[in-house]
């Protein structure tokens, strides 16, 4: 599979431009990492490429054809799974994955067991939707967008509610589903990206700051990153975004990204939460 996105833009009616002139190559197999704040444009692009949306500007391709005269092979071809997503609370488990799997013409009993076992719900099968706890409703919400193996996969918070230990999973399953389709991750949560995505794209204000690898990211940033103590937690320098704060034995420490670091401050090794925000801070012009 190829998906091609050519200078799009996209305005709504109200006015506010979501995207602005983004143009966006992946074939399979790939996993990308969308990476963002709220309000950057994230959603947008997913709900454009499953031609929930259509652009103002621009073309999107599906294998070098324009996406909407394919609109029945994209569908049968799809695993999405929106931020939002509602779910038919009287239902069981499984009779709500079975009429997903209807709607998307997957037949036999096989797929559903498949992906229950996948997302660890085979127990709960049987309990109405309306019972589960928001971790469950979200693996319930996962499942669906595995049935039918499909070879473009588009993720939007999927993880979410989960615990620690259910993120591990679900990143090991996505991992492992990479090795020939297409998956678009969008998350807020900068660990998932950097454990199983190659490539990563932020995007900020509508525009895309960076598109390349987790690693050639973290290198950019390399002498940017700093820490320096802080009695009280409230010092921040002119230029410097800050990272977090950490209570220690003596102090306040403070951990900044900044084109130039303080005096005071200690240079750190990157990690791709630094990368990202001083990516932001640097391409974005956020202050």
């Amino acid at each position: 599979m190829d998906i091609t996105m050519n200078h799009i833009t996209m305005i709504y009616p109200s006015g506010k431009k979501a995207l602005q002139d983004v143009s966006v190559h992946a074939k399979s197999p790939g996993f990308i990492g969308v990476l963002g704040p709220n309000g950057a444009g994230k959603t947008t692009l997913m709900k454009l490429l499953i031609a929930g949306l259509l652009p103002t500007k621009g073309e999107i391709l599906l294998d070098g054809k324009p996406l909407l005269s394919q609109e029945k092979k994209l569908k049968a071809q799809l695993g999405y799974l929106p931020q939002s997503f509602g779910l038919y609370e009287e239902l069981t488990v499984w009779q709500f994955l079975d009429y997903m799997a209807a709607l998307k013409g997957v037949k036999g009993k096989a797929a559903i067991e498949e992906v229950l076992m996948r997302t660890n719900m085979t127990e709960r099968k049987k309990a109405r939707i309306r019972s589960l706890s928001g971790g469950q409703r979200q693996r319930v919400g996962i499942a669906q967008a595995l049935l039918g193996d499909p070879k473009l996969m588009i993720l939007d918070e999927p993880t979410v509610g989960l615990d620690p230990e259910e993120r591990v999973k679900f990143r090991n399953i996505f991992s492992e589903m990479a090795q020939n389709k297409i998956i678009l991750l969008s998350t807020h949560i900068v660990e998932d990206v950097q454990a199983v995505c190659s490539r990563v794209l932020v995007i900020y204000d509508g525009r895309i700051l960076y598109d390349g690898s987790p690693s050639e990211l973290i290198q950019e940033t390399a002498g940017h990153v700093g820490i320096y103590l802080s009695a009280d937690g409230q010092t921040v320098f002119d230029g410097c975004q800050m990272v977090s704060k950490v209570n220690v034995s003596d102090g306040i420490q403070c951990r900044v990204v900044a084109q130039e670091l303080p005096e005071c401050a200690k240079t750190a090794e990157p990690t791709l939460e630094d990368a990202y925000l001083y990516c932001i801070h640097r391409k974005g012009g956020r202050q």
